[in-house]
């Protein structure tokens, strides 16, 4: 089977889609789709305004919010199977573990706590503000959005029903139906720019995949050995360890999976789905 052509075949398809939710949006170039601002305010000749002139706190009609989400979910699955496949027989040579070195504490606060007074140096003062400063320029620096390696799992705790709303009958959930009121689109918007950028790198997002598959196997392999040894799988300080995920994919069907398809996304998800596991498969070695 030639993977290349299979990889290059569903991301083209898959950029079809994303095309498509784009203009649905309004982010395209040239985009002319109607936003809300947040403001509240509902006069059709106000919000029709230019996208530049408008609150960075931009928002959708709920029902068109509610059908980009509908394709996001399966396009976001089809791209997370499209980076395992393209990861497929990538050989990663991981970095050396990082020793971990105690933090010194500063004996400052010890010292003033037991009315002891500290001088501090001026030069410790000018680095301690450019430490500050460094950090507060890490901390406003924009963050790029990320395409998750990992399907979302199913919360383990049962979410109680919500209150019935008024006129509602009693112990019945209340849910708005779909409507043209405006919804924050800050977190599709931060989605779909995250799937622009898997799409556009994705040899890069394949080597991301390879290294994480690398750690899980090495993570396993030390487990093993800790387990072999007697060692219990626990901290020295009586707390279970932090739980890692091994698979990437959830149990069952992809997410935003149909019995029936209605749109190219399922078609494509459906594709990539059993390329992904059969990637994922260990090679037969007898």
């Amino acid at each position: 089977m030639d993977w290349n052509a299979a990889v290059d075949k569903n991301r083209e398809a898959l950029k079809r889609v994303l095309a498509m939710l784009v203009a649905m949006a309004g982010l395209g170039a040239g985009g002319q789709f109607t936003f809300f601002r947040q403001e509240g305010l509902s006069s059709p000749e106000v919000v029709r305004a230019e996208k530049s002139k408008l609150s960075p706190a931009l928002t959708l009609p709920r029902n068109l919010h509610r059908a980009i989400a509908k394709l996001l979910r399966p396009a976001e699955a089809a791209v997370r199977r499209l980076i395992i496949v393209a990861a497929r027989g990538l050989v990663v040579t991981l970095p050396p573990p990082r020793p971990q070195q105690p933090k010194p504490k500063p004996i400052e606060p010890l010292l003033r706590g037991f009315g002891i007074a500290v001088t501090v140096p001026r030069a410790e003062l000018r680095r301690i503000a450019a430490a500050r400063r460094a950090a507060e320029i890490r901390a406003a620096r924009p963050k790029k959005p990320s395409l998750p390696l990992f399907d979302p799992l199913r919360p383990w705790s049962v979410r109680p029903w919500p209150a019935a709303a008024s006129g509602a009958p009693s112990g019945m959930p209340f849910r708005r139906l779909p409507g043209d009121d405006p919804v924050d689109a800050t977190r599709i918007a931060l989605r779909l720019q995250s799937l622009t950028a898997a799409l556009d790198d994705l040899p890069g997002q394949a080597k991301r995949f390879a290294r994480w598959r690398a750690r899980a196997a090495e993570a396993i392999a030390m487990e093993a050995q800790r387990q072999d040894a007697g060692i219990a799988p626990f901290k020295r300080t009586g707390k279970p360890a932090r739980f890692q995920r091994i698979w990437p994919l959830k149990p069952g069907r992809p997410p935003g999976w149909r019995p029936k398809s209605t749109h190219e996304v399922q078609d494509v998800l459906e594709v990539v789905h059993g390329l992904a596991l059969w990637a994922m498969e260990k090679p037969d070695t007898s």
